[in-house]
């Protein structure tokens, strides 16, 4: 991750949201906020650290601090992916060339089985009320890191 270190400010670089409006990091200017990059919707891992965001956005909330969960899928696929799970934390995309999740560096080559792609490495990024990068998960193992999050949100 090359391009993410403590202490500096996010790129401003849009993302879309299902309802077709943008949004940019700089949106969130004054709270604390939580970027989860994730690979896929409706896949286990994906739909699990969706549900377990969920689950704590009052407590988030209350700890004042936005969510926002970040995939390459298309807008429509998140709203089905939203709709089915009943999942209540905005969803946005980061289809395009040189997005968010490029720039970051959670976008990169994988290999699988000898098979090399380009994915989403699962990664979850804590930003404080002043724009900067408080702390970041990399390689994350969805187990409990909702919580883990939100006691770091709650810390800032």
């Amino acid at each position: 991750m090359s391009a993410l270190h403590l202490g500096e400010s996010l790129p401003d670089i849009a993302l879309a949201l299902p309802d077709g409006s943008a949004v940019r990091p700089s949106d969130f200017a004054g709270r604390k906020l939580v970027l989860f990059f994730y690979p896929k919707d409706d896949t286990p891992g994906c739909t699990t650290e969706n549900l377990d965001f969920t689950a704590l956005a009052d407590e988030f909330a209350k700890a004042g601090t936005a969510l926002l969960g970040i995939s390459k899928d298309s807008a429509e696929r998140h709203r089905k992916f939203a709709a089915k799970h009943a999942l209540t934390v905005p969803l946005a995309t980061d289809a395009a060339e040189g997005g968010l999740s490029d720039a970051l560096g959670v976008w990169t080559e994988k290999v699988n089985y000898g098979r090399t792609y380009m994915g989403m490495v699962r990664t979850t990024v804590l930003v404080d009320a002043a724009g900067k990068v408080a702390r970041v998960w990399s390689k994350v193992k969805v187990k409990g890191h909702a919580a883990e999050v939100l006691e770091a949100a709650k810390a800032l």
